[in-house]
């Protein structure tokens, strides 16, 4: 993927493949995921939806797990990278 545009549209792709193999209709996952027919039928063609919807259709498709593996931590490149690291402290907020 090179761009935002490409990412998107995978995803939009991968969506709409999983909904396929499931034999749910546009209309259906809507309803089941609790988000509106239009803006289903949106993402399908363009890509645009919000994160909440699109977090929606992912519980419905069983999908929701990808979702974790956004953003993780990096690694650290070099030792001086573990030790600058600032320790996080436990506890009580005060």
């Amino acid at each position: 993927m090179t761009s935002p545009a490409d990412v998107i549209k995978g995803i939009s792709e991968r969506i709409r493949r999983r909904r396929l193999d499931l034999e749910l209709t546009q209309r259906e996952l809507a309803a089941r995921a609790g988000v509106s027919y239009g803006s289903l039928r949106l993402f399908e063609e363009t890509g645009k939806i919000s994160l909440e919807a699109l977090v929606k259709l992912a519980f419905v498709l069983e999908g929701e797990a990808e979702f974790e593996h956004l953003f993780p931590p990096r690694p650290p490149k070099t030792i001086d990278d573990v030790v600058d690291r600032p320790v996080r402290q436990r506890g009580r907020r005060k």
